[in-house]
């Protein structure tokens, strides 16, 4: 950091497993991409190439390699894996993580109908050579997964190799965990966590308010996901407490000038802004 500030909290050191960020890359291009790492690099842990985008975008094996020079590793978007499921071409998919030297995969069911055992085989096959992110939760807005559903099906991904899984949001944050407006589903989030570890999910979160809703619930270092290039320097801040919408959640009260109480976004003095 630039200088000292004091009471921030504990952000874990990379590489780390938990304050995991994983940033969405939507077709960025190679000078996007050293632009983006020069500023966004250290408080990056992992980048998704989003949905297909991998199989259009020109020049992805320099792409590829820019982002491996700076230590972070590239996965494909899940929608891919979809789509070489829907067409029988398992193994196409396993020889072309191995083509570009990928060590994560990402396994998804989000839009196609996929045996849930069927899902779990793949990730037991994948996790034998690199290590795979599940996807759990549907992209269609109409299709609304009970909670013990999504933990049944989190806690036997895991169980079958997943080193993570994801809680599906698409990249707009409108579907799975959220509401159409993306409001969280609260009760969703705190079922999940009754029994599924923390550590062990990555909440995809594209949108400000709910990066601030997780950092609020779980702390500075929750798994987010899906966060847009250049937010990835302002989500940091966030999860230190150095924007607006966290600035007094990790002040203890007792060591702050009694002169200088934050104030809330109604700019009433002395009240800490309320948790989850």
């Amino acid at each position: 950091m630039n200088y000292s500030l004091s009471q921030l909290p504990e952000r874990t050191q990379k590489p780390r497993e938990q304050g995991f960020t994983m940033m969405m890359d939507k077709g960025l291009s190679m000078r996007e991409v050293e632009d983006f790492l020069e500023v966004g690099a250290p408080y990056t842990d992992i980048v998704k190439l989003g949905w297909a985008t991998s199989f259009v975008v020109p020049n992805l094996e320099r792409k590829l390699a820019i982002y491996r020079e700076a230590g972070i590793p590239v996965y494909l978007g899940g929608t891919l894996f979809e789509a070489f499921i829907i067409r029988n071409q398992f193994d196409d998919y396993r020889r072309l993580l191995d083509k570009f030297g990928l060590e994560y995969a990402e396994v998804s069911d989000g839009s196609i109908d996929l045996n849930h055992d069927r899902k779990c085989e793949f990730i037991r096959e994948l996790s034998k050579t690199v290590k795979v992110l599940s996807e759990v939760g549907s992209k269609d807005a109409e299709k609304i997964i009970p909670p013990y559903k999504w933990i049944s099906q989190m806690q036997t991904e895991l169980e079958a190799g997943a080193v993570k899984v994801i809680g599906e949001a698409r990249e707009g944050g409108n579907v799975g965990l959220f509401r159409s407006t993306g409001e969280v589903r609260s009760g969703l989030v705190e079922e999940i966590l009754t029994k599924i570890p923390s550590e062990r999910i990555i909440w995809e979160a594209p949108q400000k308010a709910q990066q601030v809703w997780f950092i609020k619930l779980l702390g500075a270092n929750v798994n987010l996901g899906n966060i847009a290039p250049n937010e990835i320097v302002s989500l940091e801040t966030i999860r230190l407490g150095l924007r607006g919408d966290t600035f007094s959640h990790f002040l203890d009260m007792d060591l702050v000038d009694p002169m200088f109480q934050p104030a809330t976004k109604t700019g009433k003095p002395g009240t800490s802004m309320p948790r989850g």
